[in-house]
């Protein structure tokens, strides 16, 4: 653990300096935040209307049954809302991770630390964890705001409840950190196979893709995020997260980064 902390500290001092990570980190949050609180504030929790419920896709409608037309409205958009705080957990640790192996390989800084004694899996595990902390935490921080703004808009409880629901709490508390850890081993991935820190930014940035396709989907009205749904992800997406890490190991070649990559 002394290693790893030590990489971590170390990693923060040097990636921070870095504005453009600082503005992802904070206008990417501050964005996705506010567009949800924007949108709901801009809809109304009007009478139950059969034409206005009929409108609606035929799973959602029956999802919210005793609601207003205006909270299914409300919980419509919030289903489709709930995947930019799942992007969160992507785009941080990514950003972050991009930088890890190339940007100190062109700063000549990577040689010494891999000259020294520390092992790979501390290796990995320091710089995955730097990316993967403020990743989450920014993401449990923009989701705090998000609950404290949707209250002072003075949602209904209905609305309230589902904000609060298994469905996003499994979604921000438990998917959140997989897909962080995801995000990151990928970054890692990429950094440590290409040259050019732009080039690592832009390829781990396909990370996001799976979740877009997601987002489109439930934009369509294809799909609706339930407990059912949510719960099948944190599975699949806990096996992957293992097997990168354990593929991550196999994969990084650190005699190659010392002794051949220009």
């Amino acid at each position: 653990m002394k290693h790893i902390l030590t990489i971590i500290r170390k990693e923060w001092s040097e990636v921070f300096k870095n504005r453009w990570v600082i503005a992802t980190m904070t206008l990417v949050p501050l964005l996705f935040t506010a567009m949800p609180l924007i949108t709901l504030a801009t809809t109304g929790t009007g009478s139950t209307g059969g034409a206005e419920m009929s409108g609606l896709p035929g799973d959602l409608s029956a999802s919210c049954p005793g609601m207003t037309a205006g909270e299914c409205i409300q919980v419509y958009v919030l289903n489709q809302f709930m995947l930019l705080f799942m992007i969160m957990p992507l785009m941080i640790p990514t950003t972050i991770a991009a930088y890890s192996i190339v940007g100190e390989k062109t700063t000549r800084s990577l040689e010494p630390l891999l000259a020294t004694p520390i092992t790979t899996v501390e290796l990995l595990a320091g710089k995955g964890l730097a990316a993967v902390i403020p990743g989450i935490l920014i993401s449990y921080g923009a989701f705090g705001i998000f609950v404290l703004g949707s209250s002072l808009l003075g949602l209904s409880p209905a609305v309230m409840g589902y904000i609060l629901s298994p469905t996003w709490l499994l979604g921000i508390l438990a998917l959140g950190p997989i897909l962080s850890v995801i995000s990151a081993i990928f970054a890692i991935y990429i950094s440590s196979r290409v040259s050019d820190p732009r080039v690592a930014e832009q390829l781990s940035g396909m990370v996001v893709m799976p979740l877009l396709m997601v987002m489109f989907a439930v934009m369509a009205g294809k799909l609706v995020l339930n407990i059912s749904f949510m719960l099948i992800t944190i599975v699949v997406c806990a096996i992957a997260a293992i097997g990168m890490l354990y593929l991550g190991t196999l994969i990084f070649d650190r005699e190659n980064i010392l002794t051949k990559w220009k």
